[in-house]
Protein backbone atom coordinates (compact mmCIF):
# COMPACT_ATOMS: atom_id res chain seq x y z
CA UNK A 1 0.00 0.00 0.00
CA UNK A 2 1.67 2.94 -1.32
CA UNK A 3 0.66 6.80 -1.42
CA UNK A 4 -0.72 8.19 -4.51
CA UNK A 5 1.35 11.36 -5.41
CA UNK A 6 0.18 11.49 -9.51
CA UNK A 7 -3.35 10.79 -9.89
CA UNK A 8 -5.28 10.32 -13.11
CA UNK A 9 -9.20 10.99 -12.71
CA UNK A 10 -10.69 9.65 -15.34
CA UNK A 11 -14.69 11.58 -15.73
CA UNK A 12 -17.13 9.07 -17.68
CA UNK A 13 -20.13 11.42 -17.22
CA UNK A 14 -22.39 10.73 -14.97
CA UNK A 15 -24.99 12.90 -12.51
CA UNK A 16 -21.34 14.25 -10.40
CA UNK A 17 -20.90 16.62 -14.12
CA UNK A 18 -24.05 17.26 -15.12
CA UNK A 19 -26.03 19.83 -15.92
CA UNK A 20 -29.36 21.31 -17.41
CA UNK A 21 -30.37 20.58 -20.73
CA UNK A 22 -33.61 21.20 -22.52
CA UNK A 23 -34.60 17.31 -21.38
CA UNK A 24 -32.87 17.34 -18.32
CA UNK A 25 -30.07 16.55 -16.38
CA UNK A 26 -27.12 15.61 -19.06
CA UNK A 27 -23.60 14.57 -19.30
CA UNK A 28 -21.47 18.04 -19.78
CA UNK A 29 -17.70 18.46 -20.39
CA UNK A 30 -15.95 21.03 -18.53
CA UNK A 31 -15.61 19.26 -14.85
CA UNK A 32 -12.39 19.37 -15.02
CA UNK A 33 -12.21 23.27 -14.35
CA UNK A 34 -14.82 23.62 -12.11
CA UNK A 35 -13.17 20.30 -9.88
CA UNK A 36 -9.46 22.74 -10.28
CA UNK A 37 -11.50 25.41 -8.82
CA UNK A 38 -12.95 23.96 -6.10
CA UNK A 39 -10.30 21.60 -4.92
CA UNK A 40 -7.74 24.83 -5.39
CA UNK A 41 -7.33 24.89 -1.68
CA UNK A 42 -7.86 21.11 -0.46
CA UNK A 43 -4.97 18.99 1.12
CA UNK A 44 -5.17 16.14 -1.84
CA UNK A 45 -2.15 14.71 -3.63
CA UNK A 46 -1.96 16.12 -7.51
CA UNK A 47 -3.70 14.74 -10.28
CA UNK A 48 -4.33 15.45 -13.67
CA UNK A 49 -7.51 14.80 -15.52
CA UNK A 50 -8.72 13.02 -18.82
CA UNK A 51 -12.19 13.23 -20.12
CA UNK A 52 -13.53 10.27 -21.64
CA UNK A 53 -15.25 10.02 -24.89
CA UNK A 54 -18.25 9.90 -25.16
CA UNK A 55 -19.75 11.38 -22.02
CA UNK A 56 -22.49 9.19 -20.95
CA UNK A 57 -24.97 8.55 -18.45
CA UNK A 58 -24.45 5.47 -16.80
CA UNK A 59 -27.79 3.87 -17.83
CA UNK A 60 -25.88 3.70 -21.04
CA UNK A 61 -23.02 2.10 -19.51
CA UNK A 62 -22.03 -1.02 -21.61
CA UNK A 63 -19.13 -3.53 -21.54
CA UNK A 64 -17.63 -1.96 -24.68
CA UNK A 65 -17.05 1.54 -22.76
CA UNK A 66 -15.69 -0.91 -20.37
CA UNK A 67 -12.22 -2.01 -22.70
CA UNK A 68 -11.81 1.95 -23.19
CA UNK A 69 -11.84 2.14 -19.43
CA UNK A 70 -8.97 -0.49 -19.16
CA UNK A 71 -7.55 0.77 -21.90
CA UNK A 72 -7.12 4.53 -20.15
CA UNK A 73 -6.11 3.00 -16.55
CA UNK A 74 -3.38 1.22 -18.32
CA UNK A 75 -1.97 3.71 -20.34
CA UNK A 76 -2.57 6.34 -17.30
CA UNK A 77 -0.14 3.81 -15.16
CA UNK A 78 2.23 3.50 -18.15
CA UNK A 79 2.62 7.16 -18.38
CA UNK A 80 3.61 7.53 -14.49
CA UNK A 81 0.32 7.70 -12.48
CA UNK A 82 0.64 5.92 -9.51
CA UNK A 83 -3.77 5.78 -9.01
CA UNK A 84 -6.67 6.06 -10.81
CA UNK A 85 -9.73 8.34 -9.89
CA UNK A 86 -12.64 6.97 -11.75
CA UNK A 87 -15.88 9.49 -11.86
CA UNK A 88 -19.01 7.75 -12.61
CA UNK A 89 -22.77 7.82 -12.72
CA UNK A 90 -24.29 5.92 -9.54
CA UNK A 91 -26.76 4.00 -11.68
CA UNK A 92 -24.11 1.32 -13.09
CA UNK A 93 -21.20 2.46 -10.77
CA UNK A 94 -21.37 -0.86 -9.23
CA UNK A 95 -21.72 -3.29 -11.99
CA UNK A 96 -18.52 -1.19 -13.52
CA UNK A 97 -15.96 -1.37 -10.57
CA UNK A 98 -16.87 -5.04 -10.14
CA UNK A 99 -16.39 -5.34 -13.84
CA UNK A 100 -12.85 -3.35 -13.98
CA UNK A 101 -12.00 -5.61 -10.90
CA UNK A 102 -11.72 -8.59 -13.37
CA UNK A 103 -10.49 -6.56 -16.35
CA UNK A 104 -7.87 -4.88 -14.22
CA UNK A 105 -5.87 -8.21 -12.08
CA UNK A 106 -2.75 -7.86 -11.91
CA UNK A 107 -2.62 -3.96 -11.93
CA UNK A 108 0.03 -3.15 -9.64
CA UNK A 109 -1.73 0.37 -8.70
CA UNK A 110 -5.27 1.19 -6.86
CA UNK A 111 -8.06 2.15 -9.08
CA UNK A 112 -11.45 4.12 -7.21
CA UNK A 113 -14.27 4.57 -8.27
CA UNK A 114 -16.79 6.99 -6.95
CA UNK A 115 -19.52 9.64 -8.17
CA UNK A 116 -22.31 11.47 -6.72
CA UNK A 117 -26.10 11.06 -6.22
CA UNK A 118 -26.39 15.53 -6.87
CA UNK A 119 -24.67 16.74 -9.65
CA UNK A 120 -21.76 19.46 -8.56
CA UNK A 121 -22.72 22.78 -7.86
CA UNK A 122 -26.47 22.34 -6.76
CA UNK A 123 -27.81 22.66 -3.18
CA UNK A 124 -26.63 19.61 -0.59
CA UNK A 125 -24.62 18.28 -3.49
CA UNK A 126 -22.34 15.53 -2.29
CA UNK A 127 -19.90 15.34 -5.08
CA UNK A 128 -16.92 17.38 -3.64
CA UNK A 129 -17.10 15.54 -0.51
CA UNK A 130 -16.96 12.29 -2.64
CA UNK A 131 -14.40 13.33 -4.94
CA UNK A 132 -12.18 14.72 -2.35
CA UNK A 133 -12.69 12.00 -0.08
CA UNK A 134 -11.51 9.53 -3.00
CA UNK A 135 -8.40 11.73 -3.58
CA UNK A 136 -7.32 11.69 -0.02
CA UNK A 137 -8.25 7.89 0.43
CA UNK A 138 -5.29 7.13 -2.22
CA UNK A 139 -2.85 9.93 -1.28
CA UNK A 140 -2.61 8.03 2.29
CA UNK A 141 -2.03 4.41 0.59
CA UNK A 142 -4.68 1.83 -1.02
CA UNK A 143 -3.73 -1.56 -2.20
CA UNK A 144 -3.29 -2.49 -5.85
CA UNK A 145 -6.93 -3.16 -7.17
CA UNK A 146 -10.10 -1.80 -7.55
CA UNK A 147 -12.08 -0.15 -5.05
CA UNK A 148 -15.84 1.69 -4.87
CA UNK A 149 -15.43 4.94 -2.44
CA UNK A 150 -18.65 6.93 -1.40
CA UNK A 151 -19.44 9.38 1.46
CA UNK A 152 -16.95 8.26 3.23
CA UNK A 153 -16.70 4.96 2.99
CA UNK A 154 -14.42 2.45 1.25
CA UNK A 155 -15.82 -0.54 -0.21
CA UNK A 156 -15.06 -4.18 -2.61
CA UNK A 157 -16.72 -3.53 -5.71
CA UNK A 158 -17.29 -6.49 -5.95
CA UNK A 159 -19.14 -7.09 -2.40
CA UNK A 160 -21.61 -4.71 -2.73
CA UNK A 161 -24.36 -3.04 -4.84
CA UNK A 162 -26.53 0.14 -4.87
CA UNK A 163 -29.89 -0.54 -2.98
CA UNK A 164 -31.25 3.09 -2.56
CA UNK A 165 -31.75 5.13 -5.48
CA UNK A 166 -31.62 8.58 -2.77
CA UNK A 167 -29.85 9.75 0.10
CA UNK A 168 -26.17 10.02 0.71
CA UNK A 169 -25.41 6.50 1.56
CA UNK A 170 -26.83 4.07 -2.46
CA UNK A 171 -24.24 1.70 -1.99
CA UNK A 172 -23.79 -1.15 0.86
CA UNK A 173 -21.57 -4.26 1.58
CA UNK A 174 -23.78 -7.05 0.78
CA UNK A 175 -23.63 -9.98 3.58
CA UNK A 176 -22.92 -12.86 1.18
CA UNK A 177 -21.10 -16.26 1.93
CA UNK A 178 -17.77 -16.24 1.00
CA UNK A 179 -14.76 -19.09 1.52
CA UNK A 180 -14.44 -20.36 -1.82
CA UNK A 181 -10.47 -21.41 -3.03
CA UNK A 182 -8.32 -18.65 -4.35
CA UNK A 183 -7.60 -19.37 -8.20
CA UNK A 184 -3.50 -19.90 -8.78
CA UNK A 185 -1.60 -19.64 -11.69
CA UNK A 186 -4.63 -17.35 -13.80
CA UNK A 187 -4.22 -17.69 -17.49
CA UNK A 188 -1.88 -14.47 -19.17
CA UNK A 189 -5.25 -13.93 -21.03
CA UNK A 190 -6.95 -12.65 -17.89
CA UNK A 191 -3.33 -10.20 -16.92
CA UNK A 192 -4.73 -6.44 -17.31
CA UNK A 193 -2.48 -5.59 -19.93
CA UNK A 194 -4.81 -8.02 -22.58
CA UNK A 195 -7.25 -7.32 -24.68
CA UNK A 196 -10.56 -8.53 -23.67
CA UNK A 197 -13.67 -9.09 -26.39
CA UNK A 198 -17.30 -7.89 -24.96
CA UNK A 199 -18.92 -11.12 -24.10
CA UNK A 200 -22.81 -12.02 -24.73
CA UNK A 201 -23.49 -12.99 -20.74
CA UNK A 202 -27.61 -12.44 -19.82
CA UNK A 203 -29.11 -12.55 -16.83
CA UNK A 204 -32.56 -14.56 -16.08
CA UNK A 205 -34.36 -13.96 -12.66
CA UNK A 206 -36.40 -16.57 -11.56
CA UNK A 207 -40.19 -16.25 -10.59
CA UNK A 208 -42.93 -18.73 -10.04
CA UNK A 209 -44.35 -20.41 -12.35
CA UNK A 210 -41.47 -19.08 -15.18
CA UNK A 211 -41.47 -21.01 -18.42
CA UNK A 212 -39.09 -22.95 -20.37
CA UNK A 213 -40.10 -20.67 -23.25
CA UNK A 214 -37.88 -17.75 -21.66
CA UNK A 215 -35.13 -19.86 -21.15
CA UNK A 216 -35.17 -20.91 -24.67
CA UNK A 217 -35.52 -17.54 -26.14
CA UNK A 218 -32.01 -16.42 -24.39
CA UNK A 219 -30.75 -19.79 -25.09
CA UNK A 220 -31.51 -19.16 -28.97
CA UNK A 221 -30.11 -15.35 -28.62
CA UNK A 222 -26.64 -16.27 -28.66
CA UNK A 223 -25.66 -16.42 -25.43
CA UNK A 224 -22.09 -17.50 -23.83
CA UNK A 225 -23.26 -17.34 -20.23
CA UNK A 226 -26.32 -16.77 -18.63
CA UNK A 227 -26.61 -15.61 -14.68
CA UNK A 228 -29.57 -17.50 -13.25
CA UNK A 229 -31.29 -15.40 -10.20
CA UNK A 230 -32.30 -18.46 -8.14
CA UNK A 231 -34.59 -18.55 -4.86
CA UNK A 232 -32.97 -18.97 -1.40
CA UNK A 233 -30.08 -20.89 -1.63
CA UNK A 234 -30.24 -21.80 -5.09
CA UNK A 235 -33.37 -23.75 -5.90
CA UNK A 236 -35.89 -23.18 -9.22
CA UNK A 237 -38.48 -25.50 -10.76
CA UNK A 238 -36.98 -28.85 -10.26
CA UNK A 239 -40.60 -30.42 -11.10
CA UNK A 240 -40.70 -29.18 -14.47
CA UNK A 241 -39.32 -30.87 -16.97
CA UNK A 242 -39.39 -28.69 -19.75
CA UNK A 243 -37.70 -26.19 -17.95
CA UNK A 244 -34.77 -28.56 -16.70
CA UNK A 245 -34.16 -29.90 -20.26
CA UNK A 246 -33.31 -26.50 -21.17
CA UNK A 247 -31.06 -26.15 -18.68
CA UNK A 248 -29.28 -29.30 -20.14
CA UNK A 249 -29.88 -27.70 -23.64
CA UNK A 250 -27.62 -25.00 -22.29
CA UNK A 251 -24.94 -27.44 -20.98
CA UNK A 252 -24.93 -28.86 -24.50
CA UNK A 253 -24.25 -26.12 -26.23
CA UNK A 254 -21.98 -25.05 -24.29
CA UNK A 255 -23.79 -21.74 -22.61
CA UNK A 256 -22.73 -21.70 -18.88
CA UNK A 257 -25.36 -21.14 -16.53
CA UNK A 258 -24.12 -19.89 -13.12
CA UNK A 259 -26.86 -19.14 -10.26
CA UNK A 260 -26.95 -16.81 -7.51
CA UNK A 261 -29.20 -15.93 -5.03
CA UNK A 262 -31.91 -13.19 -5.48
CA UNK A 263 -31.61 -12.72 -1.57
CA UNK A 264 -29.33 -9.53 -0.44
CA UNK A 265 -27.55 -11.95 2.08
CA UNK A 266 -26.04 -15.35 2.21
CA UNK A 267 -25.69 -17.05 -1.25
CA UNK A 268 -25.98 -20.73 -3.02
CA UNK A 269 -25.55 -23.84 -2.01
CA UNK A 270 -26.85 -26.06 -5.03
CA UNK A 271 -26.48 -29.45 -3.13
CA UNK A 272 -28.55 -27.90 0.31
CA UNK A 273 -32.14 -28.90 -1.29
CA UNK A 274 -32.97 -31.20 -4.22
CA UNK A 275 -34.57 -28.41 -5.75
CA UNK A 276 -30.91 -26.74 -6.22
CA UNK A 277 -29.15 -30.65 -6.79
CA UNK A 278 -31.54 -30.81 -9.43
CA UNK A 279 -30.07 -27.67 -11.53
CA UNK A 280 -26.60 -28.99 -10.62
CA UNK A 281 -27.46 -32.37 -12.37
CA UNK A 282 -28.16 -30.81 -15.88
CA UNK A 283 -24.52 -28.46 -15.46
CA UNK A 284 -25.69 -25.31 -13.27
CA UNK A 285 -22.94 -24.06 -11.56
CA UNK A 286 -22.93 -22.85 -8.12
CA UNK A 287 -22.07 -18.62 -7.90
CA UNK A 288 -21.64 -19.29 -4.16
CA UNK A 289 -22.02 -15.92 -2.59
CA UNK A 290 -21.61 -13.46 -5.64
CA UNK A 291 -23.51 -10.47 -6.80
CA UNK A 292 -24.98 -10.09 -9.61
CA UNK A 293 -22.60 -7.41 -10.60
CA UNK A 294 -19.69 -9.19 -9.72
CA UNK A 295 -20.49 -12.73 -11.81
CA UNK A 296 -21.64 -10.39 -14.66
CA UNK A 297 -18.23 -8.77 -14.91
CA UNK A 298 -16.69 -11.74 -14.24
CA UNK A 299 -18.18 -13.73 -16.83
CA UNK A 300 -17.77 -10.54 -19.08
CA UNK A 301 -13.42 -11.09 -18.36
CA UNK A 302 -13.66 -14.87 -18.87
CA UNK A 303 -15.30 -15.49 -22.17
CA UNK A 304 -13.92 -11.44 -23.03
CA UNK A 305 -10.42 -12.85 -22.79
CA UNK A 306 -10.92 -16.03 -24.92
CA UNK A 307 -10.72 -18.61 -22.80
CA UNK A 308 -12.23 -22.51 -23.49
CA UNK A 309 -15.46 -22.75 -21.95
CA UNK A 310 -13.87 -26.06 -20.60
CA UNK A 311 -11.73 -23.01 -18.66
CA UNK A 312 -14.58 -20.64 -17.88
CA UNK A 313 -16.49 -23.40 -16.03
CA UNK A 314 -13.82 -24.30 -13.44
CA UNK A 315 -12.82 -20.73 -12.77
CA UNK A 316 -16.13 -19.37 -12.20
CA UNK A 317 -16.09 -21.35 -8.92
CA UNK A 318 -12.92 -19.64 -7.85
CA UNK A 319 -11.40 -16.70 -6.01
CA UNK A 320 -10.42 -14.66 -8.27
CA UNK A 321 -10.39 -10.81 -6.56
CA UNK A 322 -12.55 -11.15 -3.69
CA UNK A 323 -15.71 -12.07 -5.07
CA UNK A 324 -16.06 -15.05 -3.59
CA UNK A 325 -13.72 -14.49 -0.49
Amino acid sequence: MSKANNIMVLYTGGTIGMQASANGLAPASGFEARMREQLADAQVPAWRFREMSPLIDSANMTPAYWQRLRTAVVEAVDEGCDAVLILHGTDTLAYSAAAMSFQLLGLPAPVVFTGSMLPAGVPDSDAWENVSGALVALGEGLAPGVHLYFHGALMAPTRCAKIRSYGRNPFAALQRTGGAAKADNLPAALDYRHDKAPANVGVLPLVPGIAAAQLDALIDSGLQALVLECFGSGTGPSDNPAFLASLQRAQDQSVVVVAITQCHEGGVELDVYEAGSRLRGVGVLSGGGMTREAVFGKLQALFGAGLATNEVRRLVELDLCGELA
